[in-house]
């Protein structure tokens, strides 16, 4: 039987190719997903959001108290449009300071007094700091008299403010608790004012008007600020509130205890209802 022989020439080697001769590569660019990050809201932003929020519970026909500070002007810009929309009617305005009866004026608000409406449906004001018992610290804004008196005869008091203002104590932000007293003899109670919360690292400052002179703040009614610094928080709010006002001189202090019916804070991830 004949046997079959491959033969290979040596002048033309057999080359195997790995890619057809009609195929060419391309090269692809890598691909990448760019994520977008939420917005950052700024403390601003965080003010309007709880404002909005809390004007949700104002109903025509009541009568309200008006806050003073940042969060509470964006409460009353928010009452004004919705009064101009027609969306709200028949309200009427108890304002705490000078400062935010001429804002309720100017968004055509309509304004009362106490004397002529004691008994206030709903008062919405901010905080300078809150407690988890709900327990304020209020008045760096300088109206602390008149807000204490419109909120306490007001059957709810809805505070707003950004997660900034919460703290463990009170005093705890190291920033001031304000007092308010009259002029005559006021380094006499400020002198008194520290000695009473030495314990706590406490210092005691005259609140000047801050227009680069040194010229005490003068409030709404006519007294002086005591603004009290504490290096550690306030150990029981209600004793020591009740050894403030017994000093002779003093008018009223800024901590605002068992007032508050709700807290609205607004935060990053949102808005937060905190209630008793």
């Amino acid at each position: 039987m004949a046997s079959l022989s491959l033969h290979f020439s040596s002048a033309t080697p057999f080359v195997p190719r790995a890619t057809p001769l009609n195929l060419r590569t391309r090269t692809q660019k890598p691909f990448s997903i760019r994520s977008q990050s939420a917005p950052v809201l700024s403390q601003d932003d965080l003010k309007s959001l709880a404002a909005d929020k809390a004007v949700e519970s104002v109903k025509s026909g009541m009568v309200l108290g008006l806050g003073t500070g940042s969060t509470a002007a964006f409460v009353v810009d928010k009452l004004g449009q919705l009064l101009s929309t027609g969306q709200l009617s028949n309200i009427v305005g108890i304002p705490t300071s000078k400062r935010t009866q001429e804002q309720a004026a100017s968004l055509n608000i309509p304004l009362s007094t106490l004397d002529l409406h004691p008994h206030i449906d709903l008062a919405i004001d901010g905080a300078d700091e809150v407690d988890p018992n709900l327990d304020l610290v209020k008045g760096r804004g300088g109206a602390l008299l008149r807000e204490k008196m419109v909120e306490a005869a007001s059957s709810s008091f809805i505070v707003v403010a950004d997660d900034s203002k919460l703290v463990s104590g009170l005093g705890g932000s190291g920033l001031a608790m304000p007092v308010e007293v009259v002029q005559f003899c006021w380094k006499y109670n400020l002198v008194r004012l520290q000695g009473l919360f030495k314990e706590l690292g406490c210092e005691a400052k005259l609140r000047v008007a801050g227009d680069g002179s040194e010229r005490p703040y003068v409030t709404d009614n006519g007294n002086y600020i005591v603004d009290l610094y504490f290096k550690n928080p306030i150990k029981d709010g209600f004793a020591a509130g009740k050894e403030i006002s017994a000093m002779e001189g003093v008018v009223e202090h800024g901590l605002f205890l068992g007032m508050a019916t709700s807290v609205i804070i607004a935060g990053k991830t949102g808005v937060e209802v905190m209630t008793k």
